[in-house]
């Protein structure tokens, strides 16, 4: 599939931080006079407490999960303790997993991540799950997708810092949709989204809701934490509610925003020529032979 003109798919790998997020950096805790040391300390850890094995000790990698966790040493440990108590524990979630077979999330519109950032400099994903047929798509292959673009996304110095947003579209959701979201399900999304990534959701924005997300929603309820619940915001059809958070020249049309959608295939295809992604990813567990399809 070509790229559409004027249009970059890509991750930006530099080091070396925008002054405005090297600026935001500081603010939560990221001193060059210290980082060093910190990454040390992390290190320590990791062989004195001996509670996960990572596949990197590398100084880029421990960066990550002290970034997601505004460089409190303790804090990113145990990040890191459940990340891999995480992977451990759903290795169907990536293990001999193909990144280009879920290509089909894309192509039914069920995710697609903008190469667009907002106002703040966030990555934005979406998710339609109205248009998810759970006859046609495991709902395993929704968390694959899920994880990858985390995956990928926590190897973006920018992104490491400013987090992500992701917009939840429930407009089509049914009681089908419903009775797929256990609590096991539940948990498993929250893991992945808010307690077990490298990499920060910053803002959940749910929009076109109805009745049966209020019933869905009994699920999650008792599971979020107080700082969880501060990161959810309800809009319904209100636009401009949306708006207050996400500036429009970062949204599509569909809503209220100036740009085009894209679909979650392009990120796929891109990443795919990408050899330090690629590796990253084989490393991970993922199989990247054939990573495209004819």
């Amino acid at each position: 599939m070509p790229e559409p003109e004027g249009v970059i798919h890509q991750l930006y790998m530099e080091r070396q931080l925008p002054p405005k997020v090297a600026e935001v950096a500081r603010t939560q805790g990221e001193d060059p006079d210290r980082t060093s040391l910190m990454i040390e300390e992390l290190r320590d850890m990791i062989y004195e407490k001996g509670e996960c094995i990572p596949h990197r000790i590398d100084d880029d990698y421990l960066i990550k999960f002290l970034r997601a966790r505004f460089w409190n040493v303790h804090h990113a440990y145990n990040l890191m303790v459940r990340y891999y108590a995480f992977r451990e524990s759903n290795p169907e979630f990536y293990e001999n997993v193909n990144p280009m077979a879920l290509r089909s999330l894309g192509d039914d519109d069920i995710i697609s991540i903008s190469p667009y950032r907002d106002q703040e400099g966030r990555r934005v994903i979406c998710f339609k799950f109205g248009k998810w047929r759970p006859s046609k798509i495991p709902i395993v292959d929704l968390f694959r997708a899920t994880m990858l673009l985390l995956e990928v996304g926590s190897l973006e110095p920018q992104s490491q810092v400013l987090g992500g947003i992701g917009i939840m579209d429930l407009e089509g959701l049914t009681l089908n949709h419903a009775w797929n979201l256990t609590p096991a399900v539940a948990q498993k999304m929250l893991a992945l989204l808010a307690t077990s990534m490298p990499l920060r959701t910053s803002q959940i924005h749910i929009v076109n809701q109805g009745w049966v997300f209020d019933t869905a929603f009994q699920i999650f309820k008792p599971l979020l934490t107080d700082k969880m619940r501060q990161r959810l915001f309800f809009h319904g059809t209100d636009r401009a509610s949306l708006h207050k958070y996400i500036d429009p020249e970062a949204l599509p049309e569909r809503y209220g925003g100036t740009k085009p959608e894209y679909p979650y295939t392009y990120w796929l295809e891109h990443l795919s020529r990408d050899e330090k992604v690629v590796d990253e990813l084989q490393q991970l567990g993922y199989v990247s032979d054939p990573l495209l399809e004819d």
